[in-house]
């Protein structure tokens, strides 16, 4: 046998122990499997179970997740070779928090309208759970990704008579003395306009309605921080003009969507203003032209933000994979791509700070005309109050105001 034969059925031997490593270690460690020789690694090895990271998410952000979550996919994220899978869910906000304190859902990771249902959540679960289910100041593991502010939507005509080219510094106080004057529209010296319609959503099922009422709240109150339980409880004057103020809005529609489009296909004859997301404002402004006259935002002089935050569960059945593997879908919702997407497409403001909100093709600049505005970073947002405040003000509203 000649020196190359030899050398050659050597190398052949390492190789195929080598094959045979490699393919047995994909075997048992998937992370090995791209190793593996192709044809046969398809053929042979079984696929690797793959991470399935399930999220309760609130509707309002439905039709951007879903988009978002295909490139996610489309990018082929893994953890230790398994390939990454999301599950979504989409709820209530309020809903949210409730399947997991109930134990109805386990989900990996949460993801209501705001803070607002976080900090219930973070509050409520040391109750049941004996630990926070969430960790709010944990910013790697509970973060915004997106943000829309709360604003008034109003047909110009209605809103030029109630407070002329921009609101008062006093809208709410000004808004309830309409709402709730029997004279409605007459004392502004249009009869013909019927009551002022006002309209929000329902508190206990809709994000935008509780932050509706929190800005009441604060307004009454002449503050932006530092709510309190006994400014609830405690203040008769503030529970009268709540009470009243909400008594006279003829229903609560049960999310904000369906409240947009109701404003936009029935016009003044139901709705005269409402308070809706910014980016659910952006998303009808087109369908509203030619109907009633001019839709115009409005922007409360301070406002509450929705910022959607995506929060990993501190909870048992949550495994250090699932960990991982929702830290790369949320690390995903913040990348350019998918801000950019969020932005152009569907109104939401971005998170990340090199995503401009003035670049072509954003909504700002289309639609600056009916009022929006990119630039906010003069208007004061008000505080996010501890769970227990904010659970008491929605206990107040149920006892009060809920039909």
């Amino acid at each position: 046998m000649s020196n190359t034969t030899r050398i050659n059925r050597i190398l052949v031997s390492l190789y195929a122990i080598a094959a045979v490593s490699v393919f047995t270690a994909a075997m048992f460690f998937p992370a090995f499997r791209a190793s593996a020789y192709a044809p046969l690694r398809e053929l042979i090895l079984p696929p690797p179970e793959p991470i399935v990271v399930s999220v309760l998410y609130s509707t309002e952000k439905e039709a951007w997740l879903n988009d978002a979550i295909v490139e996610f996919e489309r990018t082929r994220p893994s953890v230790n070779g398994h390939p990454v899978q999301i599950e979504s869910e989409k709820m209530g906000s309020r809903e949210i928090y409730l399947a997991v304190l109930d134990g109805s859902r386990q989900p990996d990771v949460v993801s209501p309208a705001s803070m607002l249902q976080i900090s219930i959540l973070q509050d409520q679960s040391v109750g049941v759970f004996g630990r926070p289910a969430v960790n709010m100041a944990d910013r790697a593991t509970c973060r915004s990704v997106v943000t829309t502010p709360l604003v008034l939507v109003a047909w110009k005509e209605r809103a030029d008579a109630l407070w002329g080219a921009r609101p008062p510094r006093d809208l709410w106080q000004q808004l309830q003395r309409s709402v709730v004057d029997p004279r409605g529209w007459a004392k502004l010296g249009h009869p013909d306009w019927g009551y002022v319609k006002f309209g929000h959503t329902d508190p206990l099922r809709s994000n935008s309605g509780f932050m509706t009422i929190l800005l009441m709240t604060y307004d009454y109150h002449s503050k932006t921080s530092d709510l309190r339980a006994e400014d609830i409880l405690s203040d008769a004057g503030y529970q009268e003009w709540l009470i009243n103020f909400e008594r006279n809005i003829s229903e609560f529609e049960y999310s904000t969507g369906p409240l947009m489009q109701k404003m936009v296909s029935y016009g003044p004859s139901t709705y005269d203003l409402v308070t809706v997301y910014e980016a659910t404002a952006i998303e009808q402004v087109e369908n509203a032209v030619g109907r009633y006259g001019e839709l115009r935002v409005y922007y409360p002089p301070a406002t509450v933000w929705s910022d959607h935050p995506f929060c990993i569960l501190e909870s048992d059945w949550v495994t250090d994979e699932k960990r991982t593997a929702a830290q790369l879908f949320i690390d995903f919702l913040t990348s350019q791509p998918a801000q950019e997407l969020a932005l152009l497409k569907y109104g939401f403001r971005p998170v990340d700070a090199s995503t401009p909100l003035g670049q072509v093709g954003s909504p700002f600049n289309t639609y600056a005309a009916n009022g929006f505005q990119a630039d906010l970073s003069s208007l004061p947002s008000v505080q996010v109050p501890p769970g227990n405040v904010l659970n008491t003000l929605l206990d107040f509203w149920t006892r009060n105001v809920a039909r």
